[in-house]
């Protein structure tokens, strides 16, 4: 089954997912379809798509399509399976085809979605009466975590972020490919960058290809990554995306000379050290004083330093401290308050963190950012 859904991904000419439930409507699922995208994803927790989508979907040929939807794990599996018959009834189908497990973030999440009675039980359940096809999960986990729910062997496919400016999962996807399982990359084109709105600078070091093609382009390279998300608002979306298709076969000839301008830019500003070294011996948000997400801030603050992404930079860091377990940990607000020495004792470079933390809090503070979905 697992092989099926992985052969089933690369058929949809290997290039995108559409996830036109959030951002887009009929036009936008006449537009995919005529292109030759046929994957349709959305969730629960995202607010009125399901419905809107039901208003589509019924006239689209069943056996042309794939609808995944996803539902959020709970303690009580009868509020997944509610939830799920909800998620049924808003599209309008008699079943879906991928039902992912919506935000296994944590090892307790796993734990209690695994146990015996818990929501994969259920929905093995559901897939043996007819309503799922094939089960995966979304997740937002730290790499070690993904690799333990992929070890379960309990999944044909799973959603993850990893794409050029976040490249740490990639044992995650090795590890997938070691089960047989589909892989699908969450929202590239905005968790990547804001791609659809660049800065200049980040424009001219990805040359002659717009960013969010030179990503695309990265992303599907590697024949393990099956699918990206789209997100496309209008119909005219897909145009950036399609240009991707005709550099697949040159891959080799034009991603090294882009990568190279990336990475020589990156230690420009930065310096080779850093570069190299910034992430070795940081600790975990929860072994930091006040919850700080260390790794998370010092990462944005190299791509804003680095590529100018102030933007994006800003819109992640403000969501530090108002993302649950999805995007964890706090702003270093504060920070020259707290002695860090403790749990900086692994980096080569605990002397001078505090200060960069102090100045990306100044750089970036703002407005509180909100996640799109609920669940």
């Amino acid at each position: 089954m697992r092989k099926i859904l992985r052969e089933r991904s690369r058929n949809l000419n290997r290039e995108v997912w559409e996830s036109p439930s959030v951002y887009g409507g009929e036009d936008v699922n006449n537009k995919s379809l005529e292109v030759g995208i046929n994957h349709i994803e959305t969730a629960r927790g995202y607010g009125t798509s399901e419905m809107q989508l039901g208003k589509i979907l019924p006239q689209l040929p069943r056996d042309k399509i794939i609808v995944q939807t996803k539902v959020s794990p709970s303690q009580d599996v009868r509020e997944f399976r509610r939830k799920f018959e909800q998620s049924r009834q808003f599209l309008r189908l008699d079943y879906v085809d991928l039902l992912g497990i919506h935000g296994i973030n944590t090892e307790e999440i796993l734990d209690d979605t695994m146990a015996e009675g818990g929501c994969w039980q259920e929905a093995k359940k559901l897939q043996q009466q007819g309503k799922v096809r094939f089960i995966g999960f979304s997740t937002h986990a730290p790499t070690d975590v993904i690799v333990k729910i992929i070890a379960t062997n309990c999944y044909d496919y799973l959603n993850l972020h990893w794409y050029y400016i976040f490249q740490n999962n990639w044992p995650a996807i090795e590890a997938a490919k070691q089960h047989d399982m589909g892989v699908f990359i969450i929202s590239p084109s905005d968790k990547g960058g804001h791609l659809y709105n660049p800065p200049p600078k980040l424009v001219a070091l990805c040359f002659p290809l717009s960013p969010m093609v030179f990503n695309n382009l990265f992303c599907l390279s590697h024949p393990t990554v099956h699918t990206l998300s789209i997100g496309a608002a209008r119909a005219r979306d897909f145009d950036e995306h399609l240009k991707t298709l005709p550099l697949l076969d040159r891959a080799e000839e034009i991603l090294p000379p882009i990568i190279e301008r990336l990475q020589g830019e990156m230690i420009n500003c930065l310096g080779d050290n850093w570069v190299k070294t910034w992430s070795v011996g940081l600790p975990s948000w929860e072994n930091t004083p006040n919850h700080i997400n260390i790794r998370s801030i010092l990462w944005l603050r190299n791509l804003a330093i680095a590529y100018d992404m102030i933007d994006f930079a800003k819109a992640r860091y403000n969501l530090l401290g108002n993302g649950g377990h999805w995007f964890p940990g706090q702003q270093a607000k504060e920070v020259e308050k707290l002695d860090l020495t403790a749990c900086l004792a692994a980096s080569p470079h605990a002397d001078q963190i505090p200060y960069l933390l102090a100045e990306t809090h100044r750089l970036l503070s703002g407005e509180t950012v909100q996640r799109l979905s609920s669940s």
